[in-house]
């Protein structure tokens, strides 16, 4: 069990960059693909990034494609989102997760852990 827990949320203008980060309390390391999630309210929850164990391999959602990057620095067991060019519709929960596999891909219900979130808000 991987205890996660984000910061780093707050309020900017839209145009506007900020950097969420996600520290687990155990390590996950190379054998657990990470992803983060957000949620607005009234909307379902949905990926925004994965990023593979090894930090090799990433995928973004189109909405967030060039203007989103997610790292990890397994040394220190932190998960990134550098998020640049904020719009209001970026405006959500954003959590982090993590899922025992390979597979970047693994759906939500498969993923291990969660974080509390960590509340962003765009302004227009």
């Amino acid at each position: 069990q991987v205890q996660l827990e984000e910061s780093g949320g707050g309020l900017v203008q839209a145009g506007g960059s900020l950097r969420v980060s996600c520290a687990a309390s155990g390590r996950t390391g190379s054998s657990y693909a990470m992803g983060w999630f957000r949620q607005a309210p009234g909307k379902d929850r949905e990926s925004v990034a994965r990023i593979s164990g090894s930090g090799g391999i990433t995928h973004y959602a189109d909405s967030v494609k060039g203007r989103f990057t997610v790292s990890r620095d397994n040394s220190k067991n932190t998960l990134y989102l550098q998020m640049n060019s904020l719009k209001p519709e970026d405006t959500a929960v954003y959590y982090c997760a993590a899922v025992r596999t390979y597979n970047i891909f693994a759906i939500p219900d498969h993923y291990d852990s969660w974080g509390q979130g960590t509340q962003v808000t765009v302004s227009s």
